[in-house]
């Protein structure tokens, strides 16, 4: 790597104050050859190893000094580059991050699996595997009609053990629910004959005249013609061809399951911890089989999120508003629950989109938490500055194949520019409009996030949506050039071609403050810093449809103030008055949840998405009023002139409302009405109406 000793010195010198000159070091062959400095060093003060080659060795020697030590990868990220010697300034972001400290452990979600491994599958692959594996789990095997082709080949040679050492099922899956130590199935048992009640004394077999029926114990009913011989030689009952629906509905529950199906019965990106399905994968079946051995006993993870259902648009009074998070989530971890929804910690895999796509802030991203990712983003571009960088790309990836295609670019292409800071992050999706902008107004020219193939579709449709948000906001503010990018790449050549072609885009004054994990705190303090030294003064940014942020308009005609959209809104955006019929709104708070237009009866509300900016986004202001209308008899103020006049309009021709008294009365408080009919004994009734009729 062509490093410059003196000029990155005195980068990491001004740019972080956690090195100071004496401690900035570099090697040329501190691979092995070296290794004496290491040792050294570490026998005094903590160290920072700027590369991750021998990690393994520099960690055992560690252990044996009880010391400290940390690793940081620079060949990859800009030392092995076409750009390699302008980036001194991003590797001295890339060791400025790297003295941060560990960010707060988040609470764990446990995980308890005994080893009862449930096999799903044709019988002939089901059975070896579960001759494999029963010393090492508690197998019990559910064995599903096999295909035609399966039918024709291996399943003829496939035959239950002498010994009923594990449970062997058969039947068809209706439905597979839940995670690692708590998996519910319940199947349906097609076939006649029940593999439980079965002794197999192979009489059955003997006596079908189609040979019908196999030593898995099985009916094939393609060629079965009904003799029901089988059913007269049976002794225990075991074979029923007019089973009760009842009867041959089974569910059971284990800690795992190897589903040898050639489609998996759980059709999803990422299938809960616990379930493996390899499919016609040899090499995945291998490693399903690896996994699964190891998979006994108590496990935790993190908890990935925190859900605060106050702020929550989900739904009011059953009727429902926003449902992003359920529709991008991945595992099916989030489902509806009555006005609000409900997260399955132990389905959750942490990819955080749900709190990427939620617009209120109500689900947020834990692990790590937008305030820990905020704090490198900030690190790396403030030292990136002071080292006299440029036109900042941060790179988004993740620690999986995202990390490995930046690998390989290296070693097989021209590397990252040396303007690009690669961040690796838990998982990308979790990158919302909250750390988009946020990078922006910490400096940087663009944000470009890698998706190297292991994100989910919808992932990348949910990240292209915050990045075609984000972008609104800053061509409106007038900051010229492409500021986002996915980057869709799986192989070297496509992430070469897209990241290099990059051009840099307009930037704005480095922000000061840091990013808070209260979502709409965060955006408020990045839209007022990117207005104030916009390139164009803008009031407001008209938005796409589905945007996080917007206005609402009342058609006055229609609505009657009857405050039924206050009563809906979950984030105080809609507000009326105690002295005046009045219906009034606060912009800045309004998430576009479309529960306000869902809710209100005169379908008065309709929704316009935009970014008001400045005072007025956080200022109240009357979207509608009416004329108070005072009770004719005790003058008190009870309702407004308009429903009224639509009570009039809508009664006037009702039965109970022919007499001039009677209308007259509903222009009467409730007090005044009840007084008013005591006094007068010629009200009308039902029941007087229901005499005239007879």
């Amino acid at each position: 790597m062509p490093l410059d000793a003196k000029a990155l010195t005195k980068a990491l010198s001004s740019a972080a104050s956690d090195f100071p000159d004496s401690t900035v070091v570099i090697h040329q062959e501190l691979c092995r050859r070296q290794i004496g400095a290491f040792d050294a060093a570490q026998a005094t003060e903590d160290v920072l190893v700027c590369c991750t080659q021998e990690a393994t060795l520099f960690r055992e020697i560690s252990e044996q000094r009880d010391a400290n030590v940390s690793f940081l990868n620079i060949r990859e990220s800009g030392g092995w580059s076409a750009n390699a010697a302008l980036a001194t300034p991003k590797i001295a972001a890339l060791i400025a991050a790297a003295a941060l400290p560990e960010p707060e452990p988040v609470p764990g979600v446990s995980y308890r699996s005994e080893g009862r491994l449930l096999i799903i599958g044709e019988p002939a692959a089901s059975l070896k595997w579960a001759e494999q594996m029963a010393g090492q789990l508690d197998v019990a095997v559910l064995l599903t009609p096999p295909t035609h082709a399966q039918a024709a080949s291996a399943s003829a040679s496939a035959e239950l053990p002498i010994e009923r050492r594990y449970p062997v099922f058969s039947g068809k899956v209706q439905t597979i629910e839940g995670y690692l130590g708590a998996f519910d199935v319940v199947w349906h048992q097609a076939n006649p004959i029940d593999l439980e009640t079965c002794t197999r004394c192979n009489a059955c077999i003997h006596a079908c005249p189609e040979q019908a029926i196999d030593f898995t114990y099985q009916i094939d009913l393609d060629r079965c013609n009904s003799h029901r011989v089988c059913v007269k030689v049976c002794e225990v009952g075991a074979i029923d061809f007019a089973r009760a629906p009842d009867a041959a509905r089974r569910s059971e529950r284990f800690d795992l399951i190897l589903d040898l199906s050639p489609q998996p019965h759980l059709q999803m990106h990422q299938p809960p911890q616990g379930y493996f399905a390899p499919g016609v994968d040899s090499f995945g079946l291998a490693n399903a089989v690896r996994e699964l051995s190891h998979m006994v006993g108590e496990f935790e993870k993190p908890k990935y999120f925190v859900y605060k259902e106050k702020i929550c648009a989900h739904s009011r009074s059953g009727i429902e508003g926003c449902t992003q998070c359920i529709d991008v989530c991945s595992t099916r971890a989030i489902s509806h629950d009555g006005d609000h929804v409900k997260v399955e910690p132990h389905l959750c895999m942490g990819c955080g989109a749900c709190a990427s796509v939620c617009p209120s802030g109500a689900m947020t991203f834990a692990y790590p938490r937008v305030a820990d990712i905020g704090a490198h983003i900030k690190t790396m571009l403030q030292a990136y500055g002071k080292a006299g960088g440029k036109d900042a790309c941060m790179l988004f990836h993740n620690a999986s194949d995202g990390r490995d295609l930046i690998a390989r670019l290296a070693r097989r292409g021209k590397g990252l520019p040396a303007r690009v800071i690669p961040l690796e992050t838990h998982h990308v999706a979790a990158l919302g409009l909250d750390l988009m902008l946020g990078s922006i107004a910490f400096g940087a020219s663009q944000v470009v996030v890698l998706s190297a193939g292991s994100e989910a579709p919808e992932y990348r449709d949910s990240l292209r949506r915050q990045m075609d948000f984000a972008e609104e906001i800053l061509q409106g503010m007038g900051y010229g050039g492409q500021h986002f990018a996915l980057i869709d790449a799986h192989d070297v050549g496509a992430f070469e071609r897209a990241i290099w072609q990059l051009e840099p885009a307009q930037t704005a004054r480095a922000a000061t403050f840091n990013l808070s994990n209260e979502k709409r705190a965060t955006l408020d303090f990045c839209f007022n810093h990117l207005a104030k030294n916009a390139p164009q003064a803008r009031a407001e940014i008209a938005l796409p449809a589905g945007a996080p942020y917007g206005a609402i308009a009342v058609n006055k005609d229609r609505c009657t103030l009857c405050m039924s959209c206050v009563g809906a809104c979950p984030e105080n955006a809609l507000l009326d008055s105690k002295e005046f019929p009045q219906l009034r709104f606060v912009e800045r708070n309004c998430v576009q949840c479309g529960l306000c237009a869902n809710t209100c009866p005169e379908d008065a509300i309709t929704l316009t998405p935009r970014l008001l900016l400045g005072r007025e986004a956080k200022q109240e202001r009357v979207l509608n009023e009416a004329e108070i209308f005072a009770c004719v008899r005790c003058q008190k103020p009870f309702a407004t002139r308009q429903m009224i006049d639509n009570m009039l309009g809508k009664l006037g021709t009702h039965s109970m409302f022919t007499s001039a008294a009677a209308l007259h009365r509903l222009k009467m408080c409730a007090d005044c009405r009840v007084l008013d009919m005591m006094a007068n004994v010629d009200h009308g009734s039902i029941l007087e109406q229901v005499d005239d009729r007879r």
